[in-house]
């Protein structure tokens, strides 16, 4: 049986040069075929996951020699931590390895929203010429609102200050004082929602964050606001996006996690011919780059603890 089991997708030049040594079982679709997955679990005692493995009580009690998990991303609310700690398991997150790749994601998707040309292709090519209905908005002198201020959310104000917009941000868990805030204004939440052009959503998933982008939260943003989420799914309340996008009352909105992952068939109904709306896979944090950063962090990080 193998000693480290890769349950999901990562870099393979990671696994050779950091896991050299180790007897690795890769195959990324244990993730989709859980009886497999229990059985390579029997003697495992490194496990590397991304977000979509569930490291619950159900998993750690069919991997009695589990050590470390290591989680390709930083998000943890496929892991639960508490259960792990009991079992002296420790768990290893990749922070700062996909921080660029998310940031850039963000801004991309709030150049393409404020432009609102980005859905003309099939109307162009049918000969349509819908040139006046489509014009949008530069970057230059809107207004970004950060909900949650950690790395990403960092990187991300430096971006967007270096393309002219002006940064707000909230998170009660950052010093007022902090340095950090150095050229970014803070703000309470309402007030973010209420006055700012773009909302990006930089919160973990917690009892707190669950919801807080609710339909009364949706109905305090600016008229014509664009809503970004590049965080996580539960965090927005799915149908009222869709209802303020159809409504007008929102300019726009760019969802890369959803509260069902993978969204189903039936579960993303709700956002057929919703308009100016972005979906995308839960692909923010994952480029070619960052692959091979966030694989080879975690990797590393891995192989110190099993062989310390």
């Amino acid at each position: 049986m193998s000693e480290i089991v890769i349950s999901e997708f990562m870099s393979e030049a990671a696994i050779a040069s950091a896991l050299d040594g180790f007897d690795v079982l890769y195959d990324p679709s244990l993730v989709d075929r859980p009886d497999m997955l229990a059985a390579a679990l029997d003697d495992c005692r490194g496990l590397i996951v991304r977000n979509r493995t569930q490291v619950n009580e159900t998993l750690l009690n069919i991997a009695p020699h589990l050590k470390v998990v290591g989680r390709l991303g930083v998000g943890l609310d496929n892991i639960n931590t508490e259960a792990c700690a009991a079992r002296k398991v420790s768990v290893f997150p990749a922070t700062g390895a996909n921080d660029l790749s998310v940031a850039e994601y963000v801004i991309t998707a709030a150049l393409v929203l404020l432009r609102r040309a980005w859905f003309a292709t099939a109307d162009v090519a049918a000969g349509s010429w819908p040139r006046m209905q489509l014009i949008g908005s530069e970057a230059e002198g809107r207004r970004l609102g950060l909900v949650g201020f950690g790395a990403i959310a960092q990187l991300t104000a430096k971006k967007a200050r270096a393309l002219g917009l002006s940064v707000c941000g909230f998170d009660p868990y950052v010093a007022s004082d902090d340095p950090r805030w150095a050229g970014i204004e803070q703000i309470k939440f309402g007030d973010l929602l209420a006055t700012c052009d773009i909302v990006s959503l930089h919160v973990p998933l917690s009892a707190n964050t669950r919801g807080m982008i609710s339909a009364d939260a949706i109905a305090q943003m600016k008229r014509g606001a664009i809503l970004i989420n590049a965080a996580r799914g539960g965090v927005v309340d799915e149908a009222a996006l869709v209802e303020a996008l159809k409504s007008g009352h929102l300019g726009g909105a760019a969802l890369d996690v959803f509260s069902e992952e993978p969204v189903s068939a039936r579960s993303g109904a709700i956002f057929n011919a919703v308009p100016n709306l972005i979906l995308t896979p839960h692909i923010a944090g994952v480029t070619t780059q960052s692959n091979e950063r966030v694989s080879l962090v975690t990797a590393q990080a891995v192989a110190r603890a099993l062989r310390s």
